[in-house]
């Protein structure tokens, strides 16, 4: 992967961060958390401790930072990063809006400048889990972790990768690239809803990634869309979220 992928993703969210204030604004009043592009219900992904007082929290790759609300209700002295100024403008009116503390960084998630073990857990919910490269915002999260912190992320599944169309197109029930090798996908010139660069590897990839760098898995969840689910949401078809797993959530572990 040659191209500047950090810069392309940028202009990529700047350039949408407009479509996203409505959600960000929706997403700030939820009384309880829901997850990924179809609002899975929280009761049974969990992707937050039900408390994190006292606790040093980070959000890589945060949008419009609706995830560190929700944490810093729960507690969490909370730290946000994004490479988007345009959504962390949205965010920064948001938490003021709400009355929430956040600390909000302009930057790659991959280099966060914030120094070593200085956070008990991190998240992304898309963000650096997918528009970063692997190898790179994983060391970096490790690095911020204190021994025993969690991370937790939630990006594509690989099988949403492997059915989508070269052209950008809605995903199907046909393999249009290989497994082996998977890196991710260079959306930028696709003839359908053009986007970013992003990254996805291999399940057995992942977990040689993880004890590489030193992280243990605590828990691993495909999710599907729920039965209520309509339309297309992220190129992916309803019909086929309900029978595909759509994404995967990573529940990970610092080695002490």
């Amino acid at each position: 992967m040659t191209r500047d992928y950090v810069s392309v993703n940028r202009d990529v969210w700047d350039a949408d961060a407009a479509n996203w204030v409505a959600v960000g604004e929706r997403l700030w009043r939820a009384e309880t958390p829901e997850w990924g592009n179809w609002g899975n219900a929280d009761d049974s992904l969990q992707l937050l401790p039900s408390d994190l007082t006292n606790k040093d929290a980070i959000e890589l790759g945060c949008g419009t930072a609706y995830v560190s609300g929700w944490m810093a209700r729960r507690g969490a002295r909370v730290t946000a990063i994004d490479v988007s100024p345009l959504q962390l403008a949205t965010a920064a009116r948001l938490a003021k809006e709400h009355a929430v503390k956040i600390t909000f960084i302009e930057g790659n998630a991959e280099e966060t400048c914030q120094a070593d073990a200085s956070f008990d857990f991190a998240i992304s919910e898309y963000g650096a889990a997918i528009w970063c490269a692997p190898d790179k915002w994983l060391r970096e999260a490790w690095r911020l972790l204190r021994p025993g912190g969690q991370l937790v992320f939630l990006g594509n599944h690989p099988l949403s990768l492997l059915c989508s169309p070269l052209d950008g197109s809605p995903c199907d029930t046909t393999l249009h690239r290989p497994y082996v090798g998977m890196w991710g996908a260079d959306w930028t010139e696709v003839e359908f809803d053009p986007s970013g660069v992003c990254f996805n590897l291999t399940i057995s990839d992942w977990m040689d990634l993880f004890a590489t760098i030193g992280f243990t898995v605590s828990k691993y969840q495909e999710v599907f869309a729920p039965d209520w689910a309509q339309g297309i949401r992220g190129a992916i078809p309803a019909e086929w979220a309900k029978k595909y797993p759509v994404e995967q959530v990573w529940h990970l572990v610092k080695k002490t």
